[in-house]
């Protein structure tokens, strides 16, 4: 059972992570800013993640 609750976390972490990293390039932000993020979050999954979600660029709504 560990192995498969393992896998959905991965998974889970995966899809959140393609979606923050989407949301990223969607920014405002400049340039360099979406490549720091970006490599930030491939590096570091869970934490960049984190990061992102909480100081990261945010889109803003027109």
């Amino acid at each position: 059972m560990g192995v498969e609750v393992t896998g959905i976390f991965g998974l889970l972490i995966l899809i959140a992570d393609i979606w923050a990293i989407i949301n990223v390039v969607q920014s405002g932000s400049s340039t360099g800013g979406k490549v720091l993020w970006v490599v930030s979050i491939l590096i570091l999954p869970l934490l960049g993640l984190v990061l992102w979600f909480l100081f990261g660029p945010r889109q803003v709504k027109a």
